[in-house]
Protein backbone atom coordinates (compact mmCIF):
# COMPACT_ATOMS: atom_id res chain seq x y z
CA UNK A 1 0.00 0.00 0.00
CA UNK A 2 1.23 3.50 -0.70
CA UNK A 3 1.25 6.02 2.38
CA UNK A 4 2.07 9.06 0.26
CA UNK A 5 -1.51 9.84 -0.64
CA UNK A 6 -3.00 12.87 1.53
CA UNK A 7 -5.38 11.68 4.47
CA UNK A 8 -6.46 12.49 7.62
CA UNK A 9 -4.64 11.37 11.11
CA UNK A 10 -6.22 8.43 12.48
CA UNK A 11 -7.43 7.43 9.11
CA UNK A 12 -8.06 3.41 8.34
CA UNK A 13 -5.71 4.06 5.45
CA UNK A 14 -3.47 5.83 7.81
CA UNK A 15 -3.57 3.09 10.15
CA UNK A 16 -3.06 0.00 8.04
CA UNK A 17 0.73 1.66 6.64
CA UNK A 18 1.37 2.25 10.02
CA UNK A 19 0.43 -1.49 11.21
CA UNK A 20 2.73 -2.38 7.76
CA UNK A 21 5.61 -0.05 8.54
CA UNK A 22 5.75 -2.02 12.28
CA UNK A 23 5.38 -5.62 10.40
CA UNK A 24 8.37 -4.81 8.19
CA UNK A 25 10.46 -3.00 11.35
CA UNK A 26 10.67 -6.16 13.09
CA UNK A 27 10.41 -8.76 9.64
CA UNK A 28 7.35 -10.29 10.15
CA UNK A 29 7.05 -9.48 6.45
CA UNK A 30 8.70 -7.68 3.46
CA UNK A 31 6.77 -4.91 2.00
CA UNK A 32 7.96 -6.83 -1.38
CA UNK A 33 5.95 -9.72 0.24
CA UNK A 34 3.20 -7.89 1.30
CA UNK A 35 2.97 -5.89 -1.91
CA UNK A 36 2.56 -9.16 -4.01
CA UNK A 37 0.16 -10.78 -1.03
CA UNK A 38 -2.25 -7.92 -1.80
CA UNK A 39 -1.98 -7.82 -5.32
CA UNK A 40 -3.07 -11.65 -5.96
CA UNK A 41 -5.47 -11.36 -2.56
CA UNK A 42 -8.61 -9.68 -5.01
CA UNK A 43 -7.84 -12.61 -7.41
CA UNK A 44 -7.60 -15.35 -5.50
CA UNK A 45 -10.20 -14.32 -2.47
CA UNK A 46 -13.45 -16.21 -3.14
CA UNK A 47 -16.19 -18.01 -0.45
CA UNK A 48 -15.64 -21.07 -3.04
CA UNK A 49 -12.21 -21.54 -1.70
CA UNK A 50 -14.18 -22.20 2.07
CA UNK A 51 -16.46 -24.53 0.49
CA UNK A 52 -13.84 -26.67 -1.29
CA UNK A 53 -12.15 -27.05 1.99
CA UNK A 54 -15.06 -27.62 3.71
CA UNK A 55 -16.11 -30.45 1.42
CA UNK A 56 -12.94 -32.50 1.34
CA UNK A 57 -12.92 -32.17 5.21
CA UNK A 58 -16.64 -34.33 4.95
CA UNK A 59 -15.06 -36.66 2.36
CA UNK A 60 -11.36 -36.94 4.17
CA UNK A 61 -11.39 -37.60 7.97
CA UNK A 62 -7.51 -37.44 7.86
CA UNK A 63 -7.61 -34.37 5.78
CA UNK A 64 -10.36 -33.40 8.52
CA UNK A 65 -8.15 -34.05 11.53
CA UNK A 66 -5.50 -32.21 10.01
CA UNK A 67 -7.69 -29.27 9.38
CA UNK A 68 -8.88 -28.80 12.85
CA UNK A 69 -5.03 -29.45 14.31
CA UNK A 70 -3.40 -27.18 11.91
CA UNK A 71 -5.46 -25.57 9.31
CA UNK A 72 -2.73 -23.13 7.62
CA UNK A 73 -1.04 -26.51 6.89
CA UNK A 74 -3.75 -28.35 5.69
CA UNK A 75 -5.05 -25.30 3.55
CA UNK A 76 -1.89 -25.49 1.27
CA UNK A 77 -2.29 -29.18 0.80
CA UNK A 78 -5.21 -28.01 -1.14
CA UNK A 79 -3.06 -24.89 -2.76
CA UNK A 80 -4.42 -22.38 -0.06
CA UNK A 81 -2.33 -19.47 1.93
CA UNK A 82 -5.07 -18.04 4.28
CA UNK A 83 -5.16 -14.43 4.69
CA UNK A 84 -0.80 -14.01 5.19
CA UNK A 85 2.00 -14.83 6.95
CA UNK A 86 1.67 -14.01 10.18
CA UNK A 87 -2.16 -15.47 10.78
CA UNK A 88 -3.17 -18.42 12.25
CA UNK A 89 -6.66 -19.65 10.79
CA UNK A 90 -7.85 -22.34 13.18
CA UNK A 91 -11.11 -24.84 12.08
CA UNK A 92 -13.48 -25.30 14.73
CA UNK A 93 -16.72 -28.13 13.50
CA UNK A 94 -20.23 -28.19 14.41
CA UNK A 95 -21.69 -31.21 15.58
CA UNK A 96 -24.52 -32.71 17.31
CA UNK A 97 -23.27 -30.72 20.91
CA UNK A 98 -21.74 -27.76 19.54
CA UNK A 99 -22.80 -24.67 17.20
CA UNK A 100 -19.86 -22.69 16.64
CA UNK A 101 -20.26 -19.12 15.12
CA UNK A 102 -17.85 -16.68 14.29
CA UNK A 103 -17.53 -12.58 15.20
CA UNK A 104 -14.89 -10.08 15.27
CA UNK A 105 -16.07 -7.85 17.84
CA UNK A 106 -13.50 -5.26 17.17
CA UNK A 107 -13.69 -4.41 13.69
CA UNK A 108 -13.92 -7.19 11.03
CA UNK A 109 -11.11 -9.63 11.03
CA UNK A 110 -12.24 -12.34 8.23
CA UNK A 111 -10.77 -15.09 6.22
CA UNK A 112 -11.15 -13.07 3.30
CA UNK A 113 -8.95 -15.55 1.10
CA UNK A 114 -11.60 -18.50 2.20
CA UNK A 115 -14.53 -16.20 2.27
CA UNK A 116 -14.20 -13.58 -0.53
CA UNK A 117 -15.47 -10.12 0.79
CA UNK A 118 -16.96 -9.66 4.41
CA UNK A 119 -20.64 -9.41 4.28
CA UNK A 120 -21.66 -6.03 5.34
CA UNK A 121 -24.01 -7.81 8.49
CA UNK A 122 -20.66 -9.15 9.52
CA UNK A 123 -18.81 -5.59 9.97
CA UNK A 124 -22.13 -4.16 11.25
CA UNK A 125 -21.63 -2.92 15.09
CA UNK A 126 -25.01 -5.07 15.61
CA UNK A 127 -23.67 -7.96 15.17
CA UNK A 128 -20.49 -7.86 16.53
CA UNK A 129 -21.67 -6.35 19.78
CA UNK A 130 -24.91 -8.62 19.88
CA UNK A 131 -23.48 -11.97 18.61
CA UNK A 132 -21.54 -12.65 22.06
CA UNK A 133 -24.85 -11.69 24.25
CA UNK A 134 -27.01 -13.06 22.27
CA UNK A 135 -26.07 -15.62 19.85
CA UNK A 136 -28.93 -17.39 20.16
CA UNK A 137 -31.32 -14.09 18.99
CA UNK A 138 -29.12 -13.12 16.40
CA UNK A 139 -29.08 -16.23 14.66
CA UNK A 140 -32.99 -16.31 15.00
CA UNK A 141 -32.66 -13.09 13.25
CA UNK A 142 -31.17 -14.56 10.59
CA UNK A 143 -33.88 -17.22 10.65
CA UNK A 144 -31.51 -19.74 11.99
CA UNK A 145 -33.26 -21.26 15.65
CA UNK A 146 -30.94 -23.41 16.99
CA UNK A 147 -31.33 -26.10 18.64
CA UNK A 148 -31.82 -25.36 22.64
CA UNK A 149 -30.14 -28.63 23.00
CA UNK A 150 -27.09 -26.96 21.53
CA UNK A 151 -24.48 -25.37 23.15
CA UNK A 152 -23.18 -22.40 21.24
CA UNK A 153 -19.50 -21.26 20.97
CA UNK A 154 -18.73 -17.62 20.32
CA UNK A 155 -15.25 -17.27 18.05
CA UNK A 156 -13.88 -14.25 17.80
CA UNK A 157 -11.35 -13.39 15.21
CA UNK A 158 -8.49 -10.82 15.32
CA UNK A 159 -5.28 -9.22 13.73
CA UNK A 160 -3.88 -12.73 14.68
CA UNK A 161 -6.54 -15.39 14.27
CA UNK A 162 -8.95 -16.18 11.52
CA UNK A 163 -11.84 -18.53 12.33
CA UNK A 164 -13.76 -20.69 9.47
CA UNK A 165 -16.69 -23.21 10.50
CA UNK A 166 -16.91 -26.78 9.20
CA UNK A 167 -20.47 -26.85 9.37
CA UNK A 168 -22.82 -30.33 10.18
CA UNK A 169 -22.92 -32.53 6.77
CA UNK A 170 -26.80 -32.14 5.87
CA UNK A 171 -27.99 -35.75 6.06
CA UNK A 172 -28.79 -37.46 3.06
CA UNK A 173 -25.52 -36.11 1.25
CA UNK A 174 -23.37 -39.27 1.54
CA UNK A 175 -23.98 -39.98 -2.31
CA UNK A 176 -22.68 -36.75 -3.42
CA UNK A 177 -19.56 -36.09 -4.61
CA UNK A 178 -16.89 -33.98 -2.67
CA UNK A 179 -17.47 -31.22 -5.89
CA UNK A 180 -21.24 -31.73 -5.32
CA UNK A 181 -20.77 -31.04 -1.71
CA UNK A 182 -19.10 -28.02 -2.07
CA UNK A 183 -21.68 -26.15 -3.96
CA UNK A 184 -24.16 -26.80 -0.81
CA UNK A 185 -22.05 -24.85 1.42
CA UNK A 186 -22.58 -21.22 1.84
CA UNK A 187 -20.43 -18.43 3.44
CA UNK A 188 -23.17 -17.70 6.23
CA UNK A 189 -22.35 -21.70 6.90
CA UNK A 190 -18.92 -21.29 6.97
CA UNK A 191 -19.10 -18.29 9.64
CA UNK A 192 -21.99 -20.28 11.52
CA UNK A 193 -24.76 -17.88 11.08
CA UNK A 194 -26.65 -20.46 8.72
CA UNK A 195 -27.69 -24.54 8.51
CA UNK A 196 -26.94 -26.24 5.58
Amino acid sequence: MSGDHVDEAGSPARRARAIEQLLEGVGVVSGVELDEFLDRLPATSSPANGTRIVARAWTDPAFRRRLLDDANSAIRELGYSGDGPSVVLRVVENTDEIHNVVVCTLCSCYPLALLGPSPSWYKSEAYRSRVVRDPRGVLAEFNFDVSPDLAIRVWDANADTRYLVIPKRPSGTEHLSEDDLAKIVTRRGLIGTAPL
